[in-house]
């Protein structure tokens, strides 16, 4: 996925969000503006070539100091919001580095 292309959907109102998206956005008390604001700045920190339903990435990017994580994915024509969420430890150790993975 290219990052310029997520923009110009993001931009032109061309994305939907899945409900798993809708849920994490309300727990995570982002607003819509804030996801549209991380990702009109964000990059592409990891790419996912297809986890069984298709093309994905993980863009970072940030609403004035919150960072943003949104994994997107392509449904039909539209860019779909997969999650939506604030990367915290331990999963994240900060917004572009994943935490390490704890035995259970």
């Amino acid at each position: 996925m290219d990052i310029e292309d997520i923009k110009e959907y993001i931009r032109n109102d061309q994305y939907l969000y899945s409900l798993h998206a809708e849920t994490e956005r309300k727990a995570d008390e982002l607003t819509f503006a804030q996801v549209e604001n991380a990702l009109l700045n964000g990059t592409i920190l990891e790419q996912y070539p297809d986890t069984g339903r298709g093309e994905s990435c993980l863009i970072v990017g940030f609403d004035a100091e919150t960072p943003v994580h949104v994994i997107c994915g392509w449904r039909g024509t539209r860019i779909a919001l997969i999650t939506v969420y604030i990367p915290t430890p331990p999963k994240f150790i900060d917004p572009w580095t994943r935490g390490s993975v704890s035995d259970e």
